[in-house]
C-alpha cells in the first residue's frame, strides 16, 4: 500500500522536514537519506520503519536548513600569524613590494589555521528528532489504514459478487440437465439409427455420466471459501498472503465449474467470477 508523511520542525538554529513516501512492494527495500551529524540515528529511525511500516519501497528523507549559519571553525590565530610573518620574510626576500589579496585565502587555507568544530548531537535534539519521525512514521500508517479500508471494501464486493452468482447459476441448473440429457439421447439415436440398445442399460450410463457432471459440490465449497475470506479480511490483520491463498482455491472451484459446466448461461456467469477473481487477485497485491 501507499503512503505518505511529511513535517517540519525546528529545534535551535535549524528547521528540519522529514519526508517519508512508501510505495507498495512484497519486502521492505528502505532508502534512507540523513545529514551527517544525525547519522547516529539511522539505525533506530530503521528499527521504527522495520516495526511500523512491515513491507514496502519506502524513500526516509531529512532536509535540515539552518536559520543562523553555523559556526564553520575555529580560527587559530597563532598558526595565522606564523604563516603570516613566514610570507612576509619571504617578500622581503624576494623584494615584492606589493601587497597580494590572494595571499589571506591561501593563508586560511594552510594547515592547523582554521580547526573544524565537531558539534555533538545532543540527547534533547536526538529526542525531538525521534519524536517527529515517529509522527511522520504515524502519518503514513494513517494514510494506509485509510487505502486499506477502501481496498478491502472494494474486495469484499467483488467476492459478494462470486458468491451470489452461485445462485445465478442455480437457476439454470435444472433446465442444463435436462439439455445435456437431451442432446446425449439424440447422439445416440443418430448413431444406432434403426439399431436396438437396451433402454435401461442407457438410462444408467446416463445417470453415472450426469453424476460426474454434478456441481453441487463446486459450489458448497466455493460458496465456503468466499465467506472464509470475508471473515478472513474483517478480522485478521496482515492476512495478505492467507487471502492470496483462498483466493486460489476460489479460482479452482471456479475453473472446475467451468469445465463441468457444458451450458452457455452457466459459462457466462463463469466468465464472470474470473474476471472478478482477476480483479481481486490484482487488490490483494496491496494488502498488507
Amino acid at each position: 500500500m501507499t503512503g505518505f508523511g511529511h513535517l517540519t520542525f525546528i529545534y535551535q538554529k535549524k528547521q528540519i522536514t522529514i519526508d517519508v513516501k512508501c510505495l507498495n512492494s512484497k519486502s521492505l527495500d528502505l532508502n534512507v537519506r540523513i545529514p551527517n551529524f544525525y547519522k547516529e540515528l539511522e539505525f533506530e529511525l530503521r528499527s521504527i520503519v522495520t516495526k511500523q511500516l512491515l513491507r514496502g519501497k519506502i524513500d526516509i528523507s531529512f532536509n535540515v536548513e539552518w536559520i543562523e549559519p553555523p559556526i564553520p571553525g575555529e580560527l587559530n590565530k597563532t598558526a595565522f600569524i606564523h604563516y603570516y610573518n613566514s610570507l612576509l620574510e619571504l617578500k622581503n626576500e624576494l623584494q615584492l613590494h606589493h601587497y597580494q589579496p590572494e595571499w589571506f585565502s591561501t593563508l586560511i587555507r594552510m594547515p592547523d589555521v582554521v580547526s573544524s568544530i565537531q558539534q555533538k548531537l545532543e540527547d534533547d535534539e536526538k529526542k525531538c528528532v525521534i519524536q517527529n519521525f515517529e509522527l511522520v512514521i504515524k502519518q503514513v500508517n494513517d494514510f494506509r489504514t485509510q487505502e486499506a479500508q477502501t481496498l478491502v471494501n472494494d474486495i469484499s464486493n467483488r467476492v459478494k459478487l462470486i458468491d451470489s452468482k452461485i445462485d445465478d447459476i442455480s437457476v439454470f441448473e435444472k433446465q442444463r440437465i435436462e439439455n445435456i440429457r437431451l442432446r446425449i439421447s439424440n447422439s445416440l439415436q443418430d448413431f444406432f439409427k434403426e439399431q436396438t440398445y437396451d433402454a435401461n442399460r442407457f438410462e444408467q450410463e446416463l445417470i453415472y455420466y450426469l453424476e460426474k457432471l454434478d456441481i453441487t459440490e463446486e459450489k458448497v465449497r466455493l460458496r465456503n471459501h468466499c465467506k472464509y475470506f470475508l471473515d478472513t479480511i474483517q478480522n485478521e490483520e496482515h492476512a495478505g498472503r492467507k487471502l492470496a491463498f483462498i483466493s486460489q482455491e476460489i479460482g479452482r472451484e471456479i475453473n472446475t465449474l467451468g469445465s463441468k459446466a457444458q451450458d452457455t448461461q452457466i459459462q457466462i456467469l463463469v466468465v464472470e467470477m474470473k474476471d472478478e477473481l482477476e480483479k481481486i487477485k490484482e487488490q490483494l497485491l496491496n494488502i498488507l
